[in-house]
């Protein structure tokens, strides 16, 4: 999507190998990174969170293909060789690194001005590219987001347990703190069942250095660079990064629009993806149309 320089105002559902996508792998800082491309028209890029990496947005890309060139791609650490816990880690030290491999990507993939799509940390890694790399992107959508990311007592010792003590994927105990993620405890099913096993494909070290990553991400100084058609959405029932702060992040960004996906939590673009979409859709229709004048 091109914008001029100013712009005016059941378990099949869930398969882990996008058979209909085109993989691709590029570089991003020397590592190699996995890129899916599915669908056709304009191109959108989604950003994948913390953990679960672009397999976690698989459904949301599926049907966003509808109407979209769909970019999937997954971050440096995404691809470790192991699942669990290891020593190892990523060597992108923050925020602005991720961002500039966002940017490094649009650029291998030839992509003129893309719609940037992020989820949670993959929203905080749109918006410093927003800040950052204004001219090279044509819309923003983040979903799940803060322009501050407040660290509590639980963020704290989930980075320290996942620092240093090898845990079980199917600890049940553990598994109880990804219900947060829904904003009420999920049914038993496919779904849930999906998060908990694409969240734990990526290895601890990473989401421990994410975590430490985020808690120094702090844009709210910057927001005003931000000069692209902007929509934020949030879950009405996300406690982890609750809709009052996204709705202030929304009112920061000059004409940004915000939107409240009813009964959704942090990861309403899995659980209410119908509505997240119909959001993106009709924001970006406005967007095109306001081009096209």
């Amino acid at each position: 999507m091109k914008l001029a320089a100013k712009w005016h105002g059941s378990s099949s559902t869930f398969f882990s190998c996008p058979e209909e996508g085109r993989l691709v792998r590029v570089k991003l800082g020397g590592e190699p990174a996995d890129v899916i491309r599915m669908g056709k028209g304009d191109p959108l890029v989604l950003v994948p969170g913390l953990a679960g990496g672009w397999k976690l947005l698989l459904p949301l890309a599926r049907r966003l293909a509808h109407d979209f060139e769909v970019i999937l791609y997954g971050l440096r650490g995404d691809g470790h060789p192991c699942s669990g816990f290891s020593a190892s880690s990523s060597r992108v030290w923050d925020m602005g690194g991720h961002a500039s491999d966002l940017t490094s990507l649009i650029d291998q993939l030839q992509l003129d001005c893309p719609v940037v799509f992020g989820v949670s940390f993959g929203g905080a890694i749109a918006l410093e590219m927003a800040i950052e790399y204004p001219d090279r992107l044509g819309a923003l959508v983040v979903q799940g987001t803060d322009a501050r990311f407040r660290t509590t007592i639980g963020s704290s010792i989930a980075r320290r347990v996942l620092e240093r003590f090898p845990l079980p994927t199917d600890n049940g105990f553990v598994n109880q703190f990804f219900n947060l993620l829904h904003g009420v405890k999920p049914e038993p099913g496919p779904l849930a069942d999906f998060v908990v096993e694409r969240i734990w494909e990526t290895d601890q070290s990473i989401m421990a250095q994410r975590l430490a990553q985020i808690e120094n991400f702090d844009v709210t100084d910057r927001l005003w660079r931000i000069d692209v058609p902007t929509l934020v959405l949030a879950g009405s029932k996300d406690v982890i990064v609750p809709a009052a702060r996204q709705k202030v992040l929304a009112e920061s960004i000059a004409g940004a629009r915000f939107e409240a996906v009813e009964g959704a939590g942090h990861i309403g673009f899995l659980t209410h993806r119908a509505e997240v979409i119909r959001h993106v859709r009709r924001h970006l229709l406005k967007v095109k149309a306001s081009v096209q004048r």
